[in-house]
Order: C-alpha cells, then structure tokens, then sequence
C-alpha cells in the first residue's frame, strides 16, 4: 500500500481511560464491538480521517461525529452517558453533495433538494420537520436543533424512508452539514 493510498484511510486509537490513559485499541476501518478489544473507552485520538462513534454496539444508540484531533474525556466532551461501543469510518467523498428531503416518510409531500449546508430548515424551507430523505451525493450529518447543534445522525448515499422505523422515532432534524473534505 503506498503511503498517499494509507492518508486516505481512516485511523483512530481508542484508550480504556481518560486523557489517553490505560490500554489502547487502533482502528483504521469499522468496528462493531470496542468490548472485543477493551473493557471500556473513555478517550481517543484521531490521527486520520473522519469516524462516527456510538455509545451502543453495531453501530446503534447515540452517534458523535469525530475529526482529526485529540479527545481526551469523551464523557464530558460530548455528553455521553456511556463509554464509545462501536465505531464508523466515513470514507472520504469528493465531488458534490445533494440530497432531498420530504416533510412525510416514504418520499411523500414537499420536498426540497439541498446542494449545501442548512443551518436552519425551518427558516429556509418554512418546514418544521421531515420524515424521509435521499441522499443522492455526499456524506452528511443531521442535527436534531437549528445551527448544527443537538443530537446528530449521520446518512450516507441511499434512501432512508422512514425515520421513525430506523430508530430515530424521537427526533426532529432541524439542520444539515455536509462532511467536506477539509474535515479529513
């Protein structure tokens, strides 16, 4: 593998312990399961790439986007309640970004195309909420509050029907950030 195909990658080092203490796990790719290779992950660094986090296994629960740099007390930094479970790597995406959203699940009743990020839909669109997206281009992250802020979900191309039968019943997106290359 040459050495520009390894900047491409993606690479993380988990740590049992805060401020980059105790065992340590590297991860260049997805994992289902951090419990395989540490008891527990309170801190990380990330040394390449983009990657989501979980609180859950399989890459379920609360999801925390991570960029280049160093956390060092995961648990205050970003709320959680529990320690990383399981982790996502977001593969880097050049070219453009597009995605529709719909105000009802199954691509049903308005729908708006976006090309950029959306800091606020209500203001923008006059929507208040959308249940169903497609995502045609790009990586991007939906926030549950206005100005990229709140719970995040993160979608990656293809289509998502229904949010309420993928486990996000209780959210609202209320904005949009598209994942840019500058990030990696």
């Amino acid at each position: 593998m040459t050495s520009s195909s390894m900047n491409m990658m993606g690479k993380i080092i988990f740590y049992e312990e805060r401020n980059f203490q105790g065992r340590s796990y590297e991860c260049m790719n997805d994992c289902h399961d951090m419990s395989s290779y540490l008891s527990r992950c309170h801190s990380c660094r990330v040394e390449r790439g983009c990657f989501m986090v979980y609180d859950r296994t399989n890459f379920m629960g609360n999801q925390y986007f991570m960029r280049r740099g160093e956390y060092a007390d995961c648990m205050s930094m970003m709320g959680m309640s529990d320690c990383i479970r399981s982790c996502h790597m977001i593969p880097m995406h050049r070219g453009s970004y597009r995605m529709r959203i719909y105000e009802r699940e199954n691509f049903q009743g308005q729908m708006y195309e976006m090309m950029e990020d959306c800091d606020n839909i209500m203001d923008r669109y006059n929507m208040s909420n959308f249940m169903s997206c497609h995502v045609m281009e790009g990586h991007w992250l939906m926030y549950e509050q206005p100005h990229y802020r709140g719970r995040m979900v993160y979608v990656k191309p293809g289509e998502y029907r229904n949010f309420m039968n993928m486990g996000w019943s209780g959210m609202r997106f209320m904005s949009m950030k598209r994942i840019m290359d500058s990030y990696y």
